[in-house]
């Protein structure tokens, strides 16, 4: 994954003390473009993000790391600008832009000054429309993506997540890194670029978030001129992932004095009814940083490791429930144990009305804090829209996590929790395992 970040611009948009009454409004471009706008007028700023559903699980057999290497050219040439002068042109206008690639998305982010919107969203247009995918800016950001898979490889964390992932996904796109290998990322040609670009920033799978000083009226043909000439349809999107976790503990040899653990097993859908139950289990369990069980009993108790966490991932094609661990060659097979344990007698003996009601306060006191600004707010508005959240999702998820009591959870933690099929890595030299 690459991120290339043109110029700054240090405007914020204080937080409203009524956080959950935020206007989003639905607007509609001419042309069909739909995006989600909150109008702030009170500074005379605008926050645009673009998400394009797909990102690096679109490359095409053979061509892993394609639609990254796509990504981060973006910025690198449009018609008569190569990367220096584009460079430039942002800067010049105060306007900051930014290129990422994720597993299920490429993301775009834009910030730009009301007198310069224009302007910018003309310059944002060619880069997305228009980018001209130079042989000598392929050559070098091609170097830099090798440099950080070479650096990849070195990389205890990075090696147990590639393995990690083989083992649960096998052949599908998730089961590979999405910045590619060494050997397929040099064979990436010129014409691989193009089809990647071609393949994943097209309308049909376009979401839009807006915040700041713009009208409705006035961001429909907005739309219409920066996202208008792209492509309707894109590359098919892949299958599901086909989850293999069947338990047990694979070890990769790796000379170090401390190994890395990684677990997985089952996960739980974002569209499941016992969603919000899992989230405070998982809070209880190893999602609430030193409040949690793991930590508890891994670090404070024993002292076997500095941070050991559990996290719901969720992705378009699979879900999954993973946590990781970090501790000495003599001592993690101790550490995994104690994971093992806490996850059996979570499973069995579930969770108690005061952890309950201290992960949901957890969760509810922290929520405000992710509004800080116009760039914040259009983030979790594109992520309402491609997770298929209602408009209204932000004033009612609060609710949704206090309406969870210690009898779901429990229940959730006796279904879920599978203290056998825990698919554990080691990286490192472990003993004991």
């Amino acid at each position: 994954m690459i991120r290339f970040v043109l110029a700054f611009v240090a405007v914020v948009v204080t937080v409203p003390a009524a956080w959950a009454e935020i206007n989003i409004k639905e607007v509609t471009s001419p042309s069909g473009i739909k995006a989600w706008l909150v109008e702030e007028p009170s500074i005379p700023f605008v926050a645009l993000e673009l998400r394009f559903k797909g990102g690096t699980s679109l490359d095409q057999p053979g061509k892993r790391g394609a639609t990254n290497l796509m990504v981060g050219l973006l910025e690198e040439g449009t018609g008569d600008l190569d990367a220096q002068g584009f460079a430039k042109a942002s800067e010049a206008l105060a306007a900051q832009f930014g290129y990422d690639s994720h597993a299920d998305a490429v993301s775009i982010s834009a910030r730009m000054l009301t007198e310069n919107r224009d302007e910018a969203i003309d310059l944002l247009r060619r880069s997305l429309v228009e980018p001209s995918f130079p042989q000598t800016a392929l050559d070098r950001v091609r170097e830099q993506v090798l440099s950080g898979i070479r650096s990849d490889l070195k990389d205890p964390e990075s090696i147990a997540g590639a393995r990690l992932a083989a083992l649960i996904y096998g052949d599908h796109p998730y089961g590979s890194p999405g910045e590619g290998t060494l050997e397929s990322v040099t064979a990436l040609s010129r014409d691989d670029i193009v089809a990647a670009h071609q393949g994943a920033l097209a309308k049909d799978r376009l979401f839009v978030g807006v915040v700041g000083d713009i009208t409705g009226a006035e961001l429909g043909p907005m739309l219409d001129r920066l996202l208008g000439d792209l492509p309707e349809t894109g590359a098919p999107m892949p299958e599901d992932a086909n989850v293999a976790i069947n338990g047990g503990v694979d070890i990769v040899d790796y000379d170090t004095p401390q190994s890395v653990a990684l677990w997985a097993q089952d996960g739980i859908d974002r569209e499941d009814p016992d969603f919000f139950a899992a989230y405070v289990l998982n809070t209880i369990l190893g999602g609430g940083g030193f409040e949690s069980r793991l930590m508890s009993e891994v670090r404070e108790k024993r002292g076997l490791t500095y941070g050991v966490y559990s996290y719901l991932v969720l992705r378009d094609l699979a879900n999954v429930y993973m946590g990781s661990v970090s501790s000495a060659n003599d001592r993690v097979a101790q550490a995994v144990g104690v994971v093992k344990d806490e996850w059996a007698r979570m499973a069995e003996e579930g969770a108690t009305e005061d952890e309950v009601e201290k992960a949901k306060a957890l969760l509810t006191g922290a929520y405000p804090l992710r509004f800080d600004g116009n760039g914040a707010i259009a983030q979790i508005m594109v992520s309402m829209q491609m997770d298929g959240m209602p408009i209204d999702y932000i004033a009612t998820r609060n609710d949704k996590v206090n309406a969870v009591t210690a009898e779901d959870v429990s229940r959730v933690a006796g279904e879920l929790l599978d203290r056998d099929g825990l698919q554990f890595v080691v990286v490192g030299q472990p003993e004991g395992l």
